[in-house]
């Protein structure tokens, strides 16, 4: 051997291919994902030396867990301001406008005029008072009973008859 010829590289097993291309598609899945990087933190936590041959995989799985969690800070503070602000339009305002409304019914009905102090209702009252305007009353309503026909059967022929010649010749 000449000093000069390269040194032969080992031959990497199949094994050790697949195992590298596993390494790789880690390092590009726990960017995305945030359940393959607790499983990968877990498993580098567990082993030192191997945490140490892939520490850039330790820092991409830290990285990966901390934008998930700013993540999820973030979409909560939005759901909470799109909660707040819809129940403020479905819920406040509504509450706020029906307690206006009633108030402003009693303002309202404040400022109608006095309804005793009318002069048609006073005089609706002084007649309703009147002994001569009860009794005529009375008479009025029992008159008004008696002279309705009872309704115990068919009407006569002839009272049935009767309308209809009248309409027939006029």
């Amino acid at each position: 051997m000449t000093i000069n010829a390269s040194r032969a590289r080992p031959r990497r097993t199949a094994l050790a291919t697949e195992e590298e291309r596993a390494w790789v598609s880690f390092y590009q899945r726990v960017g995305r994902d945030p359940a393959i990087a607790v499983e990968v933190l877990a498993q580098l936590d567990a082993d030192a030396e191997m945490k140490r041959e892939h520490l850039a995989l330790y820092l991409c799985c830290r990285e990966s867990l901390r934008l998930h969690e700013a993540r999820d800070a973030r979409n909560q503070r939005i759901g909470r301001s799109v909660r707040w602000m819809l129940g403020g339009l479905f819920v406040r305002l509504p509450l706020a406008l029906r307690r206006a409304f009633g108030r402003g019914g009693d303002v309202a009905v404040a400022c109608l005029p006095d309804v005793a102090g009318e002069p048609a209702t006073l005089q609706v009252q002084r007649l309703s008072a009147d002994p001569k305007v009860r009794a005529a009353r009375t008479v009025f309503k029992a008159q008004a009973e008696a002279s309705t026909p009872a309704a115990t059967g068919p009407e006569p022929a002839a009272v049935q008859a009767k309308p209809r010649a009248a309409r027939a010749g006029g």
